[in-house]
């Protein structure tokens, strides 16, 4: 099943209980937000808000909170197909008259993409023209505001469609780039690096003109996947969008500035972002689970809102690992993955971890047909789109199961080489919202490589006694532990005594990390949020090391040292008042309780 505007999905949900109408009045400052953590946690029903404070429109949440409401808002239709085309790809190579014949079946559900694209609908065909307002055109529109300490009311779920300013609509970018709400006509505009709707702005301010932009929010739910993908620069994600829904989208001229809008959107805002002008934008709590700080950023002058009758405004919340963005983090890695060995043969599998915030760890199973072919890959994966922002990178050559990150790091340390296989890069970018580098965009990265033959046997129970200064030890996987003592801010230097001690001792153990709380272990996604969002490995990665011939030659074991530390952002936790609002009001929002996943 496709959809083709986000009401039919909410109607959908409704009928198979999974959704839950909430009638009571809620403020979208904090208690929204507040009791859509705790369903989601529950792994309950999206939310459907119908009392909103402040506000004529209904709010709707937690749409993507399950895997089972993802794959029913976008079908597995374009995930089997992926597949199919590059299982087909492989037997197909070199062509031949029986293999097309063999794969007629595939061949027929390919051409079926010649539909895949655009379909112009007239102004009354189209829901979102119904309703214009010029005149403080977003008063009333109900962004939520999720955490206190956020610099104000944020569209969580925003569609931001840009055009080249040279190219037009040849050239188009859309992608979601938090919008926070200054006032009726004002919105920051957070572009990050690497991003399309940034680099369009870039030339925008070339020629020192305004952008044009359009903020969708709503519509078929495939535009939510395609404004996420990391799709190749020059893929357009209105063609992904229509891709995922199995037929052409339906657009309208809006009369602006020659932008074609989801006919079917809820709420279009529009406007320009002028040339050379900033604005500090955030904080905001955001999906690494800490807070992004207040930068300057463009900003939007708004000119109007088109809005449907009755529109209805999807929103998300987010924070640490698991919220939404986590569901469809997955959804696009099985999705997208498929492809990667298309665009780069020697590498088999990738998978970037959502539970890290994404760029924080990727993984790869590659090919190491020569020896430092897998380095190869690992540079070629980091060259990759969106997948250059990688903070941390591990590749093996084993067929391991990469959703299990203690079966990768088992494979891993068995084979890894300390004096050839671990390399820091030091002054690179870093993804807008990791601050682990102490600057805005830059910090280092980190490649890790256990390929070939087994080189040692893995420790699995520690049995080496008490070590000075550490207070608990806990064990991950074979080979990794978990190490936690003093706060690096009473104990800066702690990471590197404890390295000499583990040497002096002779530990088994090739890799461990020093952590705030040691049974961080217990979980890997515990693990992988606290430990990579933790640290920046050009000053945080610790190991005896000499240079050879311009190489870091390292020795084990490797100490990293992921505790929190002096500059990083405050982690996110809810506001005591709301939380004992949210308790004492439970029952006003489900006197009927609610299902659980």
């Amino acid at each position: 099943m496709s959809f083709t505007n986000i009401r039919d999905f909410v109607d959908t949900l409704k009928r198979e209980n999974d959704l839950v109408v909430i009638e009571a009045e809620v403020d979208p400052y904090l208690e929204i937000a507040e009791i859509h953590r705790r369903v989601i946690e529950e792994g309950g029903p999206a939310l459907l808000f119908t009392n909103v404070k402040g506000s004529p429109f209904a709010v709707t949440t937690n749409l993507f909170g399950t895997m089972r409401r993802v794959d029913m808002a976008f079908g597995t239709r374009p995930e089997q197909l992926a597949n199919k085309c590059v299982e087909a790809v492989n037997r197909l190579m070199p062509p031949s008259p029986k293999k097309l014949w063999q794969e007629r079946s595939t061949v027929k559900e390919l051409l079926s993409l010649m539909k895949v694209g655009m379909k112009d609908v007239s102004s009354s065909q189209a829901p979102i023209m119904q309703v214009k307002r010029t005149d403080k055109p977003m008063q009333g529109l109900p962004a939520l505001t999720s955490w206190q300490l956020d610099g104000g009311p944020f569209i969580t779920l925003p569609l931001v469609y840009t055009e080249h300013p040279e190219l037009k609509s040849a050239d188009h970018n859309l992608g979601m780039y938090r919008i926070q709400i200054y006032d009726d006509s004002t919105t920051g505009v957070h572009w990050q690096i690497q991003k399309g709707g940034g680099l369009h702005h870039h030339e925008a301010e070339l020629r020192n003109e305004a952008l044009p932009v359009s903020v969708i929010v709503g519509g078929p739910p495939s535009l939510i996947a395609a404004a996420i993908a990391p799709l190749p620069e020059k893929l357009p994600e209105l063609l992904m969008a229509s891709f995922v829904m199995g037929e052409r989208l339906p657009v309208v001229d809006s009369g602006f500035e020659g932008h074609r809008i989801p006919a079917e959107a809820e709420f279009v805002i529009q406007g320009y972002v002028p040339p050379h002008e900033r604005r500090m934008e955030g904080p905001f709590g955001d999906h690494y689970g800490y807070y992004s700080w207040a930068h300057e950023f463009p900003f939007l002058n708004v000119k109007h809102m088109y809005h449907r009758k009755n529109a209805i405004y999807p929103a998300t919340i987010v924070g640490k690992p698991r919220q939404e963005d986590y569901y469809l983090g997955e959804y696009l890695v099985r999705l997208l993955s498929p492809a990667f060995p298309m665009v780069m043969p020697a590498v088999r599998k990738v998978h970037p971890y959502p539970e890290t915030g994404v760029h924080s760890l990727a993984a790869a199973v590659v090919r190491e047909s020569y020896s430092r072919e897998a380095l190869l890959s690992g540079f070629r994966i980091l060259g990759e789109g969106q997948l250059s922002l990688t903070k941390f990178l591990m590749l093996t050559d084993q067929p391991v199961d990469l959703e299990n990150f203690a079966e990768l790091t088992e494979a891993v340390l068995e084979r890894f080489k300390p004096e050839t296989d671990l390399y820091v890069i030091n002054n690179t970018s870093h993804d807008t919202l990791d601050y682990t580098g102490h600057k805005l965009n830059h910090g280092s990265k980190g490649i890790l490589l256990g390929v070939g033959d087994v080189v040692r046997e893995l420790p699995g129970v520690y049995e080496e006694g008490p070590i000075d200064e550490i207070n608990d030890v806990a064990v991950f996987c074979r080979g990794c532990l978990t190490m936690s003592g003093a706060s690096y801010e009473a104990e800066p230097q702690l990471a590197e005594r404890l390295l000499h001690r583990l040497a002096a001792q002779e530990t088994k153990w090739p890799l461990v990390f020093l952590v705030d709380d040691a049974q961080v272990a217990n979980t890997q996604l515990s693990f992988l949020w606290t430990v990579f969002t933790r640290f920046n490995p050009a000053s945080d990665i610790y190991a005896a090391m000499e240079v050879r011939n311009h190489h870091l030659s390292y020795k084990l074991p490797i100490v990293i040292d992921a505790r929190m530390k002096p500059g990083y952002p405050d982690e996110l936790f809810p506001r005591e008042d709301i939380v004992e609002l949210v308790d004492r009001r439970w029952k006003d929002y489900f006197p009927n309780g609610f299902k659980r996943g």
